[in-house]
């Protein structure tokens, strides 16, 4: 049975893999930082996997991406991209996990209120990332100015957060024997 168990979750890890690169790799571009269906994806790893193996997938993406491959928004991998001005969200992701892991360890039915803290957390350090490396090396703006367009992605983020929810509870119906 355990042997059974570690199957299922190896490959429902390499699917929700899988779903977070299809995700990323539909893209608005605006500005320096896209909006994509990145988010959606975690939030489905998270819902399906779990904190501890969604994490998990999470840095696997990570990974995969900066050794090159093309992972990423734009079809973009490398360590670059990690760098980019869009690399504070890419690495915010995985704080994202690990928070959405510690809050539904501590409160078992925390799951949304995991996912709402974990995405804060990964926009504050998107944002910091941002503006310390970006808008102070010659560009303009300032860091309220990135948390307001933090803001503008919000609703579009909850709204992925809803409907990820949404489908894995479907999808956790369908995996229950």
């Amino acid at each position: 049975m355990q042997t059974k168990r570690k199957v299922k979750n190896m490959a429902l890890c390499g699917m929700c893999a899988a779903v977070l690169i299809l995700c990323a790799w539909i893209s608005f571009p605006v500005g320096d930082v896209a909006i994509t269906l990145q988010t959606f994806g975690i939030f489905l790893c998270l819902g399906v996997l779990g904190g501890k193996l969604g994490s998990l997938v999470i840095l696997v993406y990570l990974l995969l991406g900066a050794v090159g491959v093309p992972v990423f928004s734009g079809f973009r991998g490398g360590l670059g991209a990690l760098l980019g001005a869009s690399g504070g969200y890419l690495t915010g992701f995985l704080a994202c996990g690990l928070v959405y892991w510690l809050i539904t360890s501590l409160l078992p039915k925390g799951q949304i209120v995991g996912l709402v803290i974990g995405l804060l957390t990964c926009y504050c350090i998107g944002s910091l990332w941002y503006y310390k490396f970006y808008l102070t090396a010659g560009g303009s703006g300032t860091l309220g100015i990135i948390l307001l367009q933090n803001l503008l992605f919000l609703p579009v983020d909850l709204l992925k957060l809803v409907l990820a929810r949404y489908l894995t509870k479907r999808i956790l119906q369908k995996l229950s024997p």
